[in-house]
């Protein structure tokens, strides 16, 4: 083409530098030029007859056409113009033979290769010297380059408005998500999105349980129960897609489940369902957390665009938050219920707190008002002393159960395990829970077995949890009841069941049976009600020794059964001997104490105790006093407050045990403070041992009798 242009531009250059020529001569020179340039033009230049017979082709013809001038020339027009543009041609040469020019018409011709050329058309009518029309000249420039930058433009526009209105319909989709009322909605309403995105029939969403690992159908369209059922719980380890997607946290596009080897054992359930393709998605959420599957179902082989998934990604974004937020709903709504629950059962608690200590208080008040009366017989003073006895020790009982549970649930309740006998343990329990089993005439069968089982455990927890299981089945039984107790070994477990005939347990009571304070509705309104707090001490005693307990009962009016599982100790190769140790508790009789407290009634109260008991004591009411007494009475042990006017208990038993006469006295803190923060700093100012008010003089007596009054260094005990 630049050749053709240079020889333009030279035959120019020849024609001007030539001599000056005839008219004629002038003539052949503008026709030289004429020829140079349709020679050299890019575009296609091309004379015809008025019949349509084409007399002049140039190269941008043959160019653009394919046709070499000798093929062309002498041939039809209609050899490059398509069989539907035939009418047009013709319009062409009637306006042409009006003498009307044709400017810049865009229409398409045909190559010699079948290619369809996309051109912009001039044609003008070619006159004789005599002005008569002769034939037409036509310029076809080939636009296929600006033809195509059109469609491009078109096909640019056609997508930005598809991504528009699919942007408005996401949106849309999106509204309509966030306006449902709870999870189940909202599962629809994401269903029926995905489905009309991706144009599928049919689909379901799969929500993912984070304990089993498992996916569960939450919401579906268009499967039948078969389908359902099959896909009722799906693994990681499925082969399924949305197994799969699961497992590999990534979408997975089946075009067709026939030819799918991975899928082939589904076919059977696909082919049932009307199934073959399918697009299963991950539901992740933005922190990475996998919270579900959503598959979308065609009924033929299909592909989705680029542009389609791209969408279904943007908009289960928004699912996977929305799925996430209704969770986290769920978990406040459960709290808030929790937290109401918890605040019903603890003014239900107060309530009946104050209920149960008020009860022992009557009693005691009755008997003191009756030991101001003249005349009281030796008979009425025996069963005074008995109802003050049995009432405050209820009130103990009920005080100890709250500072047990506490420590239970702060860890900080600590065992005290030995190698023990069960026999042992359930004789303590059946003792403890004697009283009451008598009082409402109980029958109590036992069965243990022949052969020694030992337990390593807390003998006194232990005995705890078998005595309040026992009372616990006396209380919520009529008056002549039977209850059972049996004990067997199974395997390396001892299971020790107690059974009743009393009020039973209802469903809705089960699930909650073992939570601090709560008591069936039905007991609440027996006088021996009891704080609620039995059973959640009694599963915080079996955790700690490594058990469990559970609860059986086939409803209200049918009784009920405790079962406790324990594991079994190491054997041992000496039984303990409990009546040798029962002898030796009286070996420390005769000690010499010193009381402390600067309450005068406890004081002189405990003090009147122990010389009853057959020790010698003296009483201090502050801590100086205390401490002078100590320095010349020389106790064996002290029995001291910690809440004192000038010298507090740490500061006393730190001066005591700083004295050389101190180290070996043994020293038990009286206190009303329970907390193991108490008894920790009691030990660290050298106590031996911490008891909580209002402690029984039983606890006091097993503590003395431990000491033998030869001794000048009593053995530490922590």
């Amino acid at each position: 083409m630049r050749e053709r242009k240079v020889a333009a531009r030279k035959v120019a250059a020849e024609s001007t530098s030539s001599p000056p020529f005839t008219e004629g001569s002038d003539h052949c020179i503008q026709s030289a030029l004429l020829a140079a340039i349709v020679e050299s033009s890019d575009d296609a230049i091309v004379s015809k007859t008025l019949e349509g017979r084409i007399l002049s082709w140039n190269a941008g013809a043959s160019r653009i056409f394919g046709y070499t001038a000798a093929e062309a020339i002498g041939q039809p027009i209609t050899l490059i113009i398509p069989p539907e543009l035939l009418d047009e041609e013709r319009r062409i040469l009637e306006k042409i033979r009006r003498g009307e020019r044709i400017d810049h018409f865009d229409t398409t011709r045909i190559a010699k290769d079948g290619r369809r050329v996309p051109i912009s058309l001039a044609v003008s009518p070619v006159r004789n010297s005599r002005g008569t029309i002769i034939g037409a000249s036509k310029v076809a420039r080939d636009i296929s380059e600006r033809k195509d930058a059109e469609r491009a433009l078109i096909e640019s526009r056609r997508q930005l408005a598809a991504e528009a209105d699919a942007l408005v319909r996401l949106n849309e989709w999106s509204t309509r998500l966030w306006r449902s009322r709870g999870l189940a909605e909202g599962l629809d309403e994401m269903l029926t999105a995905v489905i009309e995105l991706l144009g599928a029939e049919k689909g379901h969403i799969q929500l993912l349980d984070a304990k089993s690992s498992n996916l569960s159908i939450a919401a579906q369209r268009g499967f039948d129960p078969d389908f359902l059922e099959f896909f009722r719980k799906i693994s990681a380890t499925d082969e399924s897609a949305c197994g799969t997607g699961l497992r590999a946290a990534q979408r997975i596009v089946i075009e067709d489940v026939e030819t799918s080897g991975p899928f082939e054992p589904l076919r059977t359930v696909a082919r049932g369902a009307g199934c073959r393709s399918v697009i299963s998605t991950p539901l992740v959420s933005a922190d990475g957390t996998v919270v579900g599957v959503v598959s979308a179902y065609f009924r033929l082989i299909h592909r989705s665009s680029e542009q389609e998934l791209r969408r279904l990604e943007l908009y289960l974004r928004q699912a996977c938050d929305f799925i996430q937020r209704c969770n986290l709903e769920e978990i406040l709504q459960k709290s808030e219920e929790t937290l109401r629950e918890a605040d019903r059962r603890k003014d239900e608690f107060l309530a009946l707190l104050a209920h149960e200590l008020r009860n022992p208080l009557a009693p005691i008040r009755y008997t003191l008002a009756a030991n101001r009366k003249a005349g009281r017989t030796p008979e009425q003073r025996k069963r005074a002393d008995e109802v003050i006895e049995r009432q405050i020790t209820h009130m103990s009982r009920l005080l100890d159960d709250l500072l047990d549970v506490s420590r239970i649930t702060r860890s900080t309740l600590e065992l005290k395990k030995s190698p023990n006998e069960l026999t042992l343990v359930i004789g303590s329990a059946i003792e403890t829970a004697r009283p009451i089993l008598d009082a409402k005439h109980h029958a109590l069968s036992v069965d243990l077995p022949k052969h020694a089982v030992r337990l390593e455990a807390d003998l006194v927890r232990l005995a705890q949890v078998f005595s309040n299981l026992l009372i616990n089945a006396a209380k919520y039984t009529d008056p002549g009841g039977q209850i059972q107790l049996r004990a067997a070994q199974e395997g390396s477990e001892v299971v020790v069941a107690i059974r009743d005939n009393g009020i039973g347990i209802s469903a809705d009571m089960m699930p909650r049976l073992f939570s601090m304070f709560s008591q069936a509705e039905a007991a609440l309104g027996r006088a021996e009600g009891g704080l609620g707090v039995g059973l959640s001490l009694v599963r915080g005693l079996v955790t700690l020794h490594g058990g469990s307990v559970e609860a059986r009962s086939d409803g209200p009016g049918t009784g009920s059964e405790f079962i406790v599982r324990l594991p079994i100790g190491t054997p041992q190769t000496e039984i303990p001997d409990t009546e040798a140790v029962a002898e030796g508790l009286v070996a420390g009789a005769g000690l010499k104490i010193l009381v402390v407290d600067d309450n005068r009634d406890a004081a002189d109260t405990c003090a009147t105790l122990l010389e009853l008991s057959g020790h010698h004591v003296q009483t201090a009411y502050t801590g100086r006093h205390a401490l002078e007494l100590a320095e010349t009475f020389r106790p064996h042990a002290v029995l001291l407050d910690i809440g004192l006017p000038d010298l507090d208990g740490y500061q006393l038993a730190a001066k005591i045990r700083a004295a050389p006469w101190g180290r070996g006295i043994f020293l038990i803190a009286a206190t009303g403070w329970g907390q193991e923060e108490d008894r920790r700093r009691a030990f660290e100012a050298g106590f031996d041992h911490h008891l909580t008010k209002p402690i029984a003089a039983e606890t006091v007596e097993l503590l003395l009798q431990s000491l033998d009054p030869t001794m000048t260094v009593p053995d530490k005990k922590f």
